[in-house]
């Protein structure tokens, strides 16, 4: 059984996020990049995907981009971000995901397993669509399923959706 081993260098994972509340035009809708992750992919010996399995570092989330914000995300804004992130939302603690079971059809794979986020493991599905060299997926989840409380600024009035995307765009061996 083949393994392949995909990281940085063959495509992005991002964590897209949504701001909310009063004061929402101060703050940006951000472009989250996860720079450190590793997914293994296993196949079978039809060269079918059987597994998949990624790890990726809590610690080196990085906002890449703010959107529709009243000013540009500064670097002060990014090393808040970070801050953030490392202290209030994901306390460091690892982010993974097993795959239970994968099924291809037309293009497209549907991805079954568990996802630890925060220190919870909740149950998680995602959709790749698979061709030309390359995956591509956004996974929908919700904050608060894995306990994690929103970020929430300016006493309240500026707040990050409950609902985030992670967005997968690699190029496969």
């Amino acid at each position: 059984m083949p393994t392949h081993t995909l990281g940085p260098s063959d495509g992005k994972l991002e964590v897209h996020t949504y701001r909310e509340g009063v004061a929402q035009k101060v703050g940006h809708d951000l472009i989250i990049e996860v720079e450190q992750w590793e997914a293994r992919v296993d196949t079978d010996e039809r060269g079918a995907v059987s597994t998949v399995a990624l790890d990726a570092d809590p610690n080196s989330l990085h906002a890449r981009e703010g959107l529709r914000g009243l000013k540009p995300l500064s670097d002060r804004d990014r090393r808040t971000i970070r801050k953030n992130i490392d202290k209030e939302i994901l306390f460091g603690k690892p982010i993974a995901f097993r795959s239970s079971a994968v099924e291809s059809a037309d293009g497209r794979m549907t991805v079954r397993g568990d996802l630890e986020m925060a220190g919870e493991t909740q149950p998680a599905t995602f959709e790749l669509d698979v061709g030309g060299g390359r995956a591509r997926g956004t996974l929908a989840l919700v904050q608060s399923d894995w306990r994690i409380k929103p970020y929430r600024g300016m006493m309240g009035a500026l707040k990050v959706r409950d609902d985030i995307e992670i967005v997968l765009d690699v190029e496969l061996p």
